[in-house]
């Protein structure tokens, strides 16, 4: 029968399985629609008013494709609203905030070290931060910087910054990573859903009328969604950052997070160009090469974390290290494990801890609890190919031990 830690680690894999399929959809029809209509040929006089035209070919056919600025003579009644992929993406992504961060907010949200603070408060933080994160963007953008593009994401740019040095102030590395792209990505999702899609239907609603459309509803829909085509790239990173510590545990994380937003612009700047015929700005892969190298030598700063002697344990961890059973797990852990999950890894070829998991204090063991029961105790995934010859039943002491500790 399957216990509560196992079906909430398949409920993970399920929502991660979801999210990364709606988000596959949502950025791959964005990029082409960038594409499309930054390379739509507009030095042509079409007989039916367009204002350009491209043909493409994919799957065996071929593909005339026609773009109206405000619409044909007769609006059709069959229109595709490509909306749904953003708001899948968002809702899968705060699905599974909720399961990996909140449900576990004292082993990936709390960090005592940076901030010592209850479940209900830092859960509160992360909520309200998203919120906060969009109104801030949403006056920025409705401010008199909105006549001034360039100006405009300046500014951004730094609020991003600000954020994600708050967000480094308050959670672990992992989560302070995690919410600059959470917080950014619901930017992007509300600018679909509160901005871009309701102006679409103003301008559909008043060709319907036979009123003619505001110019005004279109600049700012393009604005919006120009911001989305150039935040996507960094979201990605953003959210793979959780798998790598080289990016989240170091004191340099937030820096590396503003990186990346700029990294983020000068790839998107040589595939706008290109699309647009606007030639091949090479440089800037340099300096996106130039930025990457310096996100790597920031990722070599000391990792997070007090001194191993003095490492204070929160609520989640002290449970663990009183149940019965923990001494015996204790040593097990030290002996199969802590070769590798250390500070200074023994085995050969190792220059960090894998995944930045350190296993080599008993807080930090009983910090390390759930993933030690998932993947030492139920599975066999650690040690990799069982290299340190860990035993049938050690790995039982150690499901005894979570089991004593949760009253499973």
């Amino acid at each position: 029968m399957l216990d509560v830690v196992t079906l909430g680690a398949w409920l993970e894999f399920a929502i991660r399985w979801l999210h990364v399929i709606t988000a596959i959809a949502w950025i791959g029809s964005s990029f082409y629609f960038i594409a499309l209509d930054l390379g739509l040929h507009r030095d042509r006089t079409l007989p039916s008013g367009a204002d350009g035209e491209e043909w493409q070919v994919h799957g065996g056919g071929f593909y005339h494709i026609q773009k109206y600025m405000v619409a044909p003579d007769n609006m059709p009644g069959d229109l595709t609203w490509f909306k749904w992929e953003s708001y899948a993406t968002w809702l899968s992504g705060v699905a599974l905030l909720a399961v990996v961060y909140y449900w576990g907010a004292e082993f990936y949200l709390i960090d005592p070290a940076v901030m010592d603070i209850s479940v209900p408060v830092a859960i509160g933080i992360s909520a309200a931060s998203l919120a906060v994160g969009w109104l801030i963007y949403d006056v920025l953008c409705k401010s008199p910087l909105k006549n001034n593009a360039t100006l405009l994401m300046v500014v951004l740019f730094v609020v991003l910054v600000a954020i994600s040095f708050g967000y480094a102030q308050v959670f672990t590395g992992r989560a302070a990573l995690l919410h600059v792209g959470a917080v950014t990505a619901t930017i992007m999702t509300a600018n679909v859903f509160l901005v871009i899609i309701p102006n679409q239907k103003v301008v559909v609603a008043d060709l319907i009328a036979g009123r003619r459309p505001e110019p005004e509803y279109g600049r700012i829909a393009k604005l919006r969604s120009t911001h989305n085509n150039y935040l996507t790239l960094p979201v990605i990173f953003l959210m793979l950052s959780n798998h790598y510590p080289l990016s989240f545990a170091t004191d340099n994380n937030w820096i590396i997070a503003s990186l990346v937003f700029l990294m983020g612009v000068t790839i998107r700047h040589f595939f706008n160009s290109m699309h647009a015929r606007k030639g091949r700005p090479w440089w800037t892969w340099g300096l996106s090469a130039l930025i990457f190298a310096a996100i790597m030598w920031l990722s070599t700063a000391p990792m997070h974390g007090a001194d191993p002697e003095g490492e204070a344990m929160n609520g989640a961890a002290t449970q663990f290290a009183s149940a019965e059973g923990f001494d015996e797990v204790q040593n097990i852990v030290l002996g199969r494990c802590s070769m590798c999950h250390t500070a200074e890894p023994g085995w050969p070829g190792l220059h960090w801890a894998p995944k930045g998991v350190h296993l080599d204090t008993p807080a930090r063991i009983a910090g390390q609890a759930r993933a030690i029961y998932l993947q030492a105790g139920l599975s066999h995934a650690m040690p990799p190919a069982n290299l340190s010859w860990m035993e049938e039943e050690e790995r039982e002491s150690i499901i005894a031990w979570y089991n004593s500790a949760t009253g499973g």
